[in-house]
């Protein structure tokens, strides 16, 4: 299996060092650029075409939920995940509604962060049981972040369980009687 193929984006150089570090140890990862701003970000995307984007929040000039937007339009295939220091449940949906498939706080453990992106390979979402948490309680409806046109269905909420609850798409689909496209959907 060829690795995981990684582009760098924060502000902070020290930050981006430290992960070049930690996962020039992994023989499923390897880190093909970084970018310190949201320009420089689709450059090196559009160049480079990674299969993952770790993506700050906090960049200058355009914040990184902008450029997540940006870039999914242009490369839908490549997967984002947000890597930031803002651990608020308002930031948590614009990013997902810009096309993150992950959220990840930066004072998480870095084999947790190994492990997050290693599920991202098998189709998980590489969020943090509390992010999903956070999840299940808006779309409980204590404060909804979707319009009623994006209600989800009794089914839906029992895949969003699982995912939160860890089960990749294959131990889903096991579950529920269904085909592993079906949860992918």
């Amino acid at each position: 299996m060829q690795p995981l193929r990684l582009l760098l984006v924060d502000d902070h150089a020290l930050f981006r060092e430290g992960l070049i570090s930690l996962l020039s140890y992994q023989d499923d990862f390897t880190v093909v650029g970084e970018a310190e701003d949201a320009e420089s970000a689709l450059a090196q995307a559009r160049a480079l075409e990674p299969d993952i984007v770790l993506m700050d929040i906090e960049l200058p000039r355009e914040d990184g939920v902008s450029a997540t937007a940006r870039l999914k339009l242009e490369m839908p295939g490549v997967t984002v995940v947000m890597l930031t220091v803002r651990d608020d449940s308002q930031t948590l949906f614009e990013a997902i509604k810009a096309g993150a498939q992950g959220y990840l706080v930066k004072n998480v453990r870095s084999r947790e962060l190994l492990e997050q992106l290693r599920g991202l390979a098998r189709g998980e979402a590489a969020i943090s049981r509390r992010m999903a948490g956070r999840i299940l309680e808006e779309i409980r409806g204590q404060t909804a972040p979707f319009g009623p046109e994006e209600e989800l269905t009794a089914r839906e909420m029992e895949v969003l369980e699982l995912v939160a609850a860890r089960l990749s798409n294959a131990e889903i689909a096991e579950r529920l009687v269904v085909s592993e496209h079906t949860v992918k959907n």
